[in-house]
């Protein structure tokens, strides 16, 4: 097991959404894995080190809301932007086909603490990549508030703040107490190479979460189901 860090997340709004429920989307109860893993990578990632994650807090009560957004189906194009500059004004989708309203159930007021570890990626890492590097490297950005770009609790427009919790910090108490089952949840996605199709296959992978007073202890799952 590598170095180890807790780091302390919060927000107002968080969406973990479940791939079962694509058009209007559904919140899990609390963060998953993954969710937690893409966090971290955003205030640091190296392609010689793997972030694991081994448990995560739920601090705050788990409160579900209702909201409807506008969405859009379809991808911002180059030529569309380009033809807008030179207009002088703003890009907009042509084609009102392409706007869609839709509802999602989300969280509300959330703070989570995750507790992760990295380990060295022997693949890609150099005879300079080592752990107290970037144990140093990882507590500084942390510390300081930097990333690489924004963290975010499940999707991009919800924005998450954090800091680290040292070692002699105090551990808020979470709001759960006794034991929770909350179902399959999403552990991590997989990303492989198809040598055939020569393209990049997607390999979700799920666990059956369970908490503890609030704690959800990763290191002792013991089936992962693709």
């Amino acid at each position: 097991m590598g170095y180890g860090i807790k780091l302390r997340v919060w927000g107002d709004y968080a969406c973990f959404s479940r791939p079962e429920l694509k058009v209007e989307r559904v919140s899990y109860d609390f963060i998953t894995p993954s969710a937690a893993k893409g966090l971290l990578e955003a205030i640091y990632w190296k392609p010689a080190i793997t972030w694991v994650i081994d448990r995560i807090h739920i601090i705050k009560p788990i409160v579900f809301t209702n909201i409807r957004r506008n969405e859009v189906a379809e991808v911002m194009k180059l030529s569309g932007v380009k033809k807008a500059m030179e207009q002088g004004r703003c890009y907009d989708i042509d084609s009102n086909a392409a706007r869609h309203q839709r509802a999602a159930l989300i969280l509300k007021d959330v703070e989570y603490i995750i507790e992760a570890h990295f380990e060295i990626n022997q693949e890609k890492a150099g005879s300079d990549d080592t752990c107290e590097k970037h144990y140093n490297i990882a507590l500084r950005r942390m510390r300081n508030g930097q990333f690489f770009h924004k963290p975010c609790l499940g999707t991009r427009e919800f924005a998450a703040s954090f800091e680290l919790i040292e070692n002699d910090d105090e551990m808020p108490c979470s709001s759960l107490s006794g034991e929770h089952d909350f179902g399959y949840m999403l552990f991590d996605i997989n990303y492989q190479l198809d040598e055939k199709r020569e393209k990049q296959s997607v390999a979700p992978s799920f666990f059956r979460a369970k908490t503890l007073n609030g704690v959800c202890d990763l290191t002792a799952v013991s089936e992962v189901v693709e």
